[in-house]
């Protein structure tokens, strides 16, 4: 019996773990297993050819709220062309209402529900020897025309499970690709939102073959691995085992958790801060709502003031990435409140910020309560909400615009110093900020056009030149300063028009030449003449001193440092966002960036929006700004200033 796995990944990088988890089960038994991956913007045709060439009896389809309705798709066309093929759907989009999928798609033989390696072993067997489907507890499936949901199946004894990470077809890829990996299953907490809600209880893979799979996976060449345990932390000892581990193990690999912040122990955080190699460990933490009617509507436990905490501590060590999950749409969450939650997360500036919008996915206890709340919602897949009681469609749809430019230009990483002098100095909060621009950039028409790395500033300098924006030779610098460090070689152009006369170029040139030791000691020894330097140095005029308005960006905000103890303010690191390295003129770092932002008012959680710290006073002069490229290993841009009269 020609058995193939198949499942359509978000992208080409993504792996899909569930396909090898049930062929590490069944290969045992049925050696032809076969896994097939795509991805859901591979044409529908070239994916049923592919499938067809494969000459299957058993078609199986790992399914998500991401590839469903694709998935049903192919299924429709594979039935026209393999007519005697058999179609199993597993998955959590399908194993709530598996009869509701069965009857919207004829195809579709078998549904697997809850756990599905043993109940598609299972059911392989009976499809090779007596047929006696009744038997197979946790699967629905046809008889005639009737439609059978058996009853579910215990679950597994996740130990007894085979590894899915030893296949010998997947370490060519290691390296290339993001590997999925599961030390437990199983979520505490009851979200109403959420599908892992459902299942009650966490079930953990024995610790000492979890290390050995890992090991063996950042041996043969992994470079990103993403843990789907839906709370990692929730067991201290054994994520602190965990992370004593993969520090001691990790060989340049990147991983990344989904971790609940407010209740992590102080014990934990110390030994990340001090022990997390930096870049290694990427935290995602689920807020959803500061809003506490919200939370508690959706029997969400949670204490902001303790999470904020452990994102500050976290942030602060700058060994570890956070990204925050926000969530549009959640009962009694209306746009004024939903702009206050927005606030009280970005003051602490995370790396990245996703603001997602509620999904109304099926099995939750939310989808069961859509009437109470007034909720429309798509009717397939994302299910995501239209309006609700208290946020209409335009509500909505104006956040999508703010998620846009949120998307572009914060978590891209493209203007980092420029995003954070507006929100820390031009607007009266970051939600003002994209929603603002969101809208603006609506207006002009862009969203249905592409752009090129330049337009992100042409299309930002326009809408702050056109809002009256006051400050703009400050903004414009620390424009030209984000677009020379988004380049890995020297831009070709630039996208302003007030470049330097070649006259001054060139005099500031010869003096560089003439004398490095300004810039650096590592220039000055690599004893370069102007000729070489000017393959891989740009130079530019900023009409005002840079320095103190970088040190007024760094650190911490000083409306988040309540958020950290005492004793751990002054362990923060300079967190400029820049990809490169500075010189550092006397009075600057850590001190002078608390000192400089001490004007921010405001607490989180108090106010909506925090209060427009001033701008830095003493900026008179001018600044020569010096990009360097391909200078060091890291082959990162790096930049120096010096102070011109």
């Amino acid at each position: 019996m020609r058995i193939v796995l198949a499942t359509l990944n978000a992208k080409y990088i993504h792996t899909s773990l569930a396909i090898r988890l049930l062929k590490a089960y069944s290969e045992h038994e049925f050696p032809d297993i076969m896994l097939a991956e795509y991805t859901i913007k591979d044409p529908a045709m070239n994916i049923v050819s592919d499938l067809f060439q494969k000459k299957p009896d058993v078609i199986g389809f790992s399914c998500y709220i991401w590839n469903i309705e694709e998935t049903i798709k192919l299924v429709g066309i594979l039935k026209q062309v393999l007519p005697e093929v058999k179609i199993v759907l597993g998955g959590p989009e399908v194993s709530y209402e598996p009869l509701y999928w069965m009857k919207r798609e004829p195809g579709v033989d078998f549904v697997v529900n809850g756990d599905g390696e043993e109940t598609f072993h299972h059911l392989l067997q009976e499809l090779r020897d007596e047929r006696k489907f009744h038997f197979v507890y946790g699967a629905a499936y046809r008889k005639g025309e009737e439609l059978i949901v058996n009853p579910p199946r215990p679950k597994s004894d996740l130990n007894t499970l085979p590894t899915p990470h030893r296949f010998a077809d997947d370490l060519p890829d290691l390296s290339k690709r993001i590997v999925y990996f599961e030390t437990s299953r199983g979520c505490p907490f009851n979200c109403q939102f959420c599908l892992s809600s459902i299942e009650v209880g966490v079930r953990y893979y024995d610790i000492e073959r979890v290390k050995s799979d890992l090991l063996y996976l950042i041996n043969n060449g992994a470079k990103v691995i993403k843990f789907l345990d839906r709370t990692f932390n929730i067991n201290r000892s054994y994520a602190m085992e965990m992370f004593q581990f993969l520090i001691d193990n990790h060989q340049g690999c990147v991983f990344q958790f989904e971790i609940t912040a407010d209740i992590m122990r102080p014990e934990v955080l110390d030994f990340l801060s001090e022990n997390a190699p930096p870049g290694i460990f990427r935290f995602e933490i689920g807020v959803q709502s500061t809003n506490d009617e919200t939370n508690e509507l959706v029997k969400r436990r949670q204490n902001f003031t303790k999470l904020s905490r452990t994102v500050m501590k976290i942030k602060a060590s700058g060994n570890i990435d956070q990204h925050l999950d926000l969530i549009a749409g959640l009962p009694q969450e209306d746009y004024a409140t939903f702009r206050k939650t927005f606030n009280d997360v970005f003051v602490m500036e995370p790396e990245e910020l996703q603001l997602g919008f509620l999904k109304m996915l099926r099995g939750t206890g939310l989808r069961a309560q859509a009437a109470k709340y007034e909720y429309t919602y798509m009717e397939h897949a994302p299910y995501e909400i239209l309006s609700s009681h208290v946020m209409s469609f335009a509500d909505i749809i104006r956040l999508k615009r703010l998620e846009d430019v949120l998307e572009k230009y914060w978590n891209s990483h493209r203007l980092d110093h420029t995003v954070k002098y507006l929100i820390r100095h031009v607007f009266e909060s970051p939600f003002d900020f994209f929603q603002a621009f969101g809208d603006y950039w609506e207006e002009r028409g862009w969203q249905k056009i592409g752009h090129q790395l330049e337009d992100l500033f042409t299309r930002l300098h326009a809408f702050l030149t056109d809002s009256g924006t006051p400050g703009m030779e400050i903004i414009t610098g620390l424009m030209k300063l984000d677009y020379f460090l988004g380049h890995k070689y020297k831009p070709r152009k630039i996208w302003w028009d007030n470049a330097l006369d070649k006259p001054e170029w060139a005099r500031h040139m010869k003096e560089i030449a003439a004398h490095p030791e300004r810039v650096s000691a590592a220039l000055a020894e690599a004893g370069y003449s102007e000729r070489e330097l000017q393959k891989f140095m740009v130079l530019e005029v900023l009409p005002f001193r840079l320095e103190p308005v970088l040190d007024s960006i760094s650190g911490l905000r000083a409306d988040a440092v309540q958020l950290v103890s005492p004793a751990l303010a002054g362990e923060a690191a300079d967190d400029t966002g820049a990809a490169a390295v500075m010189s550092q003129p006397e009075g600057s770092g850590i001190a002078a960036a608390f000192n400089a932002a001490a004007g921010i008012a405001g607490s989180v959680g108090s106010n909506p929006s925090a209060a427009v710290a001033e701008a830095p006073a003493h900026t008179g002069g001018s600044t020569l700004l010096i990009v360097l490229y391909q200078q060091d290993e890291s082959q990162r841009s790096q930049y120096y200033t010096l102070p011109l009269s």
